[in-house]
């Protein structure tokens, strides 16, 4: 049976991200896998794979990214979707997430820049009296749920990682996605545990997520290709804020080396004043 975490987010830092992202939607192996997908049908092997997935697109490099977070609360189910591009081997990624129409009263809105790196998340065009020019750092480390769900797309680097503790995974078959011939998995994973196996520098954000939320498990499908790349992941997570929301967050890649230049602003271009409610 398939528990899932419920966690009220709290604090300052979480209230920057969450008018971003979800309170305004409220207002994958170590290696090739086999060529004839044999070797990874049994639970142990099918585990094995995905658990690699993370460090299969390290030795990639990097990749083009899309995301799409589907949330519903009260009757209402809204889509944020976010594009852009992920470098594996410097954890570093750019996306632009548009918020749907309905999200902030307006017709029409300009996309959100978010840069990812591990342990920060910047966004420039956040509104909320932020000044266009200027961007808001937050640090994931102190976020209750370490940016899985409240800047409005998964980071694609951590949504691999949470895969490193994959378990009860079963072997579904195969398929295409984009084109791509893969291999489709399902299973639940342990934020927890992912980030005890996660590389040093990404623990912070797992860690805090780990405590945010319930030890309960995280629902998960992934599909990979012949070469043990992630080529697409959905989780799906509930929580409870101002009411309990259900979030299906879906990770596509695609473009694999296709080069990703992340530039970090400047300290002077972060903005420090008030962030309106």
């Amino acid at each position: 049976m398939v528990v899932h975490r419920h966690k009220r987010l709290r604090g300052r830092a979480a209230e920057v991200v969450l008018a971003a992202g979800v309170t305004l939607a409220v207002t994958a192996t170590s290696g090739c896998a086999g060529g004839d997908g044999s070797d990874d049908r049994s639970p142990a092997e099918a585990a094995s794979v995905v658990r690699g997935a993370a460090d299969a697109l390290a030795r990639t490099g990097s990749a083009r990214a899309r995301t799409a977070m589907e949330m519903a609360t009260g009757g209402t189910r809204v889509t944020i979707r976010g594009e852009g591009g992920v470098d594996f081997k410097k954890r570093m990624g750019q996306l632009l997430v548009l918020l749907p129409a309905d999200v902030k009263g307006e017709d029409e809105h300009r996309p959100i820049t978010e840069l990812l790196v591990p342990g920060a998340l910047y966004m420039k065009n956040r509104g909320a009296g932020v000044p266009a020019d200027k961007w808001v750092r937050v640090d994931t480390t102190t976020l209750a749920d370490g940016n899985l769900v409240t800047g409005g797309a998964t980071d694609p680097l951590v949504a691999a990682e949470l895969l490193r503790a994959a378990q009860e995974v079963t072997y579904v078959g195969e398929t295409e996605v984009a084109g791509a011939k893969v291999r489709h998995y399902r299973g639940t994973t342990d934020i927890g545990r992912a980030a005890a196996s996660a590389p040093a520098e990404m623990r912070g954000a797992l860690a805090a997520a780990a405590k945010g939320f319930s030890k309960d498990t995280v629902p998960f499908d992934a599909y990979l290709d012949e070469e043990g790349r992630l080529r697409k992941v959905r989780h799906r997570f509930t929580y409870v804020n101002n009411g309990v929301i259900d979030v299906s967050s879906t990770t596509l890649l695609y473009g694999f080396g296709t080069p990703v230049t992340v530039v970090l602003p400047a300290s002077r271009d972060i903005y420090a004043g008030k962030i309106a409610d």
